[in-house]
């Protein structure tokens, strides 16, 4: 099994894409730590070392003083437009809603290295949202913040994965009940059964300098090196389903048949979907239908009552594609990420897909 090296922080495993009917899998991205070593510093020569200086010295050298910081959630919070502009949230109350999300855990947090600076809690997580939303390097938000590049990396790899894991444990997945209460008028006349949208979105990384994950991350779609996940919305607008990212190379059906959709759907469930994702075979023993646009192949027109059922399915698909447009308002995920976030493309991802679903709804429940 090739693997594509990260230098320094994980390592990425990309099995080769392989066809539907290949016992061959494909894996997900996969993050693997390494610990990182601090080295002691040397007494030079002739000289005494204070254990209090050398300690004050470190600490100024990993530190910018707080004297120089610009920024900070006490000036942010003052200002609901630029709240909205570096975190993607509507107001103060929001950003302190979805704080309080992860609060006390987040005052128990193991950074990925030692903690040696005084950021509040907010100010970490202020951090993350505009890595995230308006995606600054981290030489930027050192400034911004009064901390060094190695602090604020520290900060955004640990909150990614606190962050992540923290609201993986929530159950997204709303019921049959639920999934009706919030069903659109027209969704509930002409796609009753929809328990779920569902389309592929795709995310830039850098081209990788080893020749099989250049292979692997190349989407032919995209004509670029990418990532891929498989996102699921309810008809009433909520995102409900996220997969883990693969290679840019692996197709929809591959990614479907390595997911939890199957199991998730119950009897007598649809899937709505767009044209491309063929896989009524998998979901026929479980009882769940596909609904998707009508192939040609072979045809020269689609009759007049298959056109006209394709536009409604697609009317109302496009409620997924609007979903997904709004997880790309972080600009994290439209640009390449760089192979230090590669191997945390699926959580940065599901983050961004999560703090959608605090927004105000997007999807008019007696929409006609």
């Amino acid at each position: 099994m090739p693997r594509c090296s990260v230098p320094k922080c994980s390592e990425m495993v990309l099995d080769n894409p392989s066809t539907s009917s290949s016992s061959q899998d494909i894996f997900p991205l996969i993050e693997v730590s390494h610990e990182v070593e601090v080295a002691e510093p040397e007494t030079l020569p002739g000289h005494s070392c204070d254990h209090a200086q050398v300690s004050t010295h470190q600490q100024a050298s990993i530190q910018t003083s707080t004297f120089l910081a610009l920024f900070s959630t006490d000036t942010l919070l003052t200002d609901q437009e630029s709240v909205m502009f570096y975190t993607g949230l509507e107001s103060c109350d929001k950003f302190k809603l979805v704080l309080n999300t992860l609060l006390p855990m987040a005052h128990d947090i193991k950074y990925r290295w030692s903690k040696d600076f005084s950021l509040s809690v907010e100010d970490q997580f202020l951090i993350l949202l505009i890595k995230l939303r308006r995606n600054k390097t981290d030489f930027e938000l050192s400034r911004m913040f009064g901390v060094s590049k190695t602090t604020v990396s520290n900060i955004i790899v640990t909150w990614i994965n606190f962050v992540h894991d923290f609201w993986r444990l929530l159950d997204i997945w709303p019921n049959r009940k639920l999934v009706n209460f919030y069903m659109p008028d027209i969704f509930y006349k002409d796609f009753p059964t929809t328990r779920v949208i569902v389309d592929g979105t795709e995310i830039p990384i850098q081209k990788h300098s080893h020749p099989s994950a250049q292979k692997a991350t190349f989407s032919t779609y995209k004509h670029k090196n990418t990532v891929k996940i498989l996102v699921g919305s309810s008809p009433g607008g909520l995102l409900s389903y996220c997969s883990e990212a693969f290679a840019g190379a692996t197709s929809d059906r591959q990614i479907v048949e390595r997911s939890e959709l199957m199991n998730m759907c119950d009897e007598g469930d649809s899937i709505m979907a767009d044209r491309g994702f063929n896989v009524q075979d998998l979901f026929i023993s479980k009882g769940v239908g596909i609904n998707i646009r009508t192939f040609l192949k072979g045809k020269a027109q689609i009759p007049g009552i298959l056109s006209k059922a394709d536009k409604k399915l697609a009317s109302q698909r496009v409620h997924i594609e609007r979903l997904i447009g709004l997880t790309k308002t972080y600009a994290i995920l439209k640009t390449e990420l760089n192979q230090f976030y590669v191997p945390l493309a699926s959580k940065i991802f599901f983050i961004c897909f999560m703090l959608c679903n605090f927004k105000e709804g997007i999807v008019s429940k007696n929409k006609k």
